[in-house]
């Protein structure tokens, strides 16, 4: 099997990360739970993967790194802290139904920031013309489905000109790209920890420059005697046990990306995208997505004329190739790049994802896609 889907999430990762999970589980009760060993191993474990992530994001206080669900989950939280029924809400074309579905649940005002695939200059001219009707923008860093790198930092700087709050979904980005809180200006940013982090399934990450709204209350082990959430953060937004064995593996995956580096990440994802770009491009079946070094991260969709990407993905997982087929989760980027009615196949890269085993993929749908009708 070739694992090619790691835009969903990472499932070939770091051997620290299974160990971390497994001594959290063997060791650590919950934090702020009880004053016992296994209590105070468990807090100083959570504490220590906050520190990881401010340190790796250039968040200023550690407090301000709260633990979700999912980016989805992390994403309602900021969501509804910053928006309600009749909020003017501009976002990008390629916005995953994460940001779109929740703000339509609240009535907010949508209006969408279109510009053409890959064209980094045109979407901030887009936002730069829409920028004076917008009470909040809310805008990914990287296009699930295409890779497309949107210009998020001088979206920053046009936020903060006009005094216009921002919230960031770096969950293509996270791990793999800069995410610098502080650069940003964002009100919030919303990452998995389960994709470019190689943190498990369940676990996720919302840093925040200001407290937030709870959208669950429950038990937090502090402030107690009240009968509302606390004031302060994390605890504000951290109802209820947390998932340690999952903070432990989010903490043992965000040190190997810091080991590693972003950089190095980033190098050899596009070194497979190149591959992978020139392997393909001569086939006449195939429609490639690609846009100029730069402006694509490891992502690479494509369709094969004459075949539906949902019956091309169920025949080439026959074949031992693992990819992405369909809309995403992301009608509003498929609009954009004119696929909203065939949805595209998508091959999403990691560390480790090898030279060989690209192309031995590659050679897959080259024959495959001769076999096509």
């Amino acid at each position: 099997m070739i694992y090619l889907d790691n835009a969903a999430t990472t499932l070939i990762k770091p051997v620290s990360v299974e160990q971390a999970m497994r001594r959290a589980m063997e060791n650590c009760a919950s934090p702020g739970r009880g004053g016992h060993r296994p209590a105070m191993r468990a807090a100083e474990l959570v504490y220590r993967c906050r520190e990881r992530a401010a340190e790796l994001f250039h968040v200023p206080d550690p407090a301000h790194v709260v633990f979700t669900m999912n980016a989805t989950h992390a994403l309602n939280l900021a969501i509804h802290a910053m928006a309600e029924r009749g909020t003017r809400v501009l976002i990008s074309g390629y916005e995953h139904n994460s940001v779109t579905r929740p703000l339509n649940q609240i009535g907010a005002e949508i209006r969408t920031a279109e510009a053409p695939l890959f064209d980094r200059t045109a979407q901030l001219e887009a936002f730069r013309r829409e920028l004076d009707w917008a009470q909040l923008v809310i805008c990914t860093m990287v296009s699930n489905v295409f890779g497309f790198i949107l210009p998020v930092e001088e979206l920053g700087d046009l936020c903060r000109e006009k005094g216009v709050p921002l919230i960031v979904d770096a969950s293509q980005a996270a791990g793999i790209l800069e995410v610098d809180m502080e650069r940003l200006g964002a009100a919030f940013i919303a990452m998995p920890g389960h994709k470019g982090l190689f943190g498990p399934q369940g676990t996720g990450l919302l840093l925040c420059s200001r407290p937030g709204e709870p959208l669950i209350s429950g038990g937090s082990g502090s402030d107690s005697i009240r009968q509302s959430m606390p004031e302060y953060l994390p605890d504000r937004l951290e109802a209820g046990t947390h998932n340690v064995p999952g903070i432990a593996g989010l903490l043992a995956g965000m040190e190997y990306v810091s080991e590693i580096g972003t950089e190095s990440i980033a190098r050899h994802e596009e070194l497979l995208r190149q591959l992978m770009l020139e392997e393909l491009s001569s086939l006449p079946r195939l429609e490639l997505f690609a846009g100029e070094q730069g402006s694509q991260s490891g992502v690479v969709s494509f369709r094969i004329r004459g075949m539906s990407c949902e019956e091309a993905a169920e025949q080439l997982s026959a074949r031992g190739i693992c990819l992405r087929s369909g809309l995403h989760c992301a009608p509003y980027a498929h609009k954009s790049a004119g696929t909203l009615d065939t949805g595209t196949l998508r091959a999403s890269f990691s560390p480790f994802v090898s030279d060989e085993m690209l192309r031995t993929a590659c050679q897959t749908i080259r024959e495959f896609s001769q076999t096509v009708a």
